[in-house]
């Protein structure tokens, strides 16, 4: 499916209906079809939500075509947050799932990447690409040196997932210096499956395809996946060092990457 960009705008969310529509969507993405809930979460209202969105810009892809008055002209979304503002916060939403030390101690710019989410009708169509490219321009203008976040399979089965996290923990494991560690109440090994006895083909049919965009980037992922129960996923913590992101990456994000 090929998506018409001019009939497209991206900004960062300038008003409660922006707000209101990112959550909308990320309802119909996350709760009806994923099968998560939260303790915000307004099932009367249809809006998936919590404490971090008074806090992070909300990159939105905006459909022209929609009336904001619907809570449908978002029809993609990225959650950002700056390492200064989670300074302030407290938090990130990631100090949930994982030991975050190893980024902090780094002492480098990071951002925060989170419910990335598109319209079904869209996806496969230039609506992720047209996101990233708004997302190049905030890590550019911010002087962000580290992007991270979680990352999401469907289903909390390990042995469903093993040949995926297993390739992900022997071919992509970030080093020492910034690699955390899932938190003991929902750790899951992700070494599963021995490297001699992996299968790639196999091993990427199963792996989303954002997590797939991330590896083409050079993302490194954290030890041990996070076994989401509340969503219904398997988490694996994801990152990626724009400075150590070799020119063939560059070029590749720059005017190659689709998503699948």
């Amino acid at each position: 499916m090929t998506t018409d960009p001019s009939l497209f705008d991206i900004r960062l969310a300038t008003s409660d209906q922006d707000l209101l529509a990112a959550q909308r969507l990320r309802y119909r993405v996350f709760v009806e079809e994923l099968g998560g809930d939260g303790p915000l979460v307004d099932h009367d209202l249809r809006l998936e939500r919590d404490e971090f969105d008074a806090v992070v810009d909300h990159l939105c892809l905006i459909d022209n075509r929609r009336f904001p008055g619907d809570l449908d002209h978002v029809v993609g979304v990225y959650r950002l947050l700056r390492g200064d503002r989670a300074a302030d916060f407290g938090r990130f939403y990631c100090d949930a799932e994982y030991d975050l030390e190893p980024m902090r101690r780094c002492g480098r710019p990071v951002l925060e990447l989170g419910r990335s989410c598109v319209d079904p009708a869209l996806r496969g169509g230039s609506g992720m690409f047209l996101l990233w490219n708004a997302l190049a321009d905030y890590v550019l203008d911010h002087g962000i040196e580290i992007l991270f976040g979680v990352a999401s399979f469907h289903g909390t089965d390990p042995a469903m997932l093993a040949p995926s996290l297993s390739w992900l923990h022997h071919h992509h494991l970030a080093p020492d210096g910034l690699r955390p560690t899932a938190l003991p109440a929902g750790y899951q090994r992700m070494d599963l499956i021995p490297a001699d006895r992996l299968d790639r083909r196999e091993a990427l049919i199963g792996m989303p395809a954002l997590i797939k965009a991330y590896l083409r980037l050079g993302g490194m992922v954290g030890d041990g996946a996070f076994i989401d129960r509340a969503f219904n996923t398997t988490d694996v913590f994801l990152l990626m060092d724009t400075a150590a992101m070799s020119d063939k990456h560059r070029q590749f994000y720059e005017s190659r990457w689709q998503p699948q």
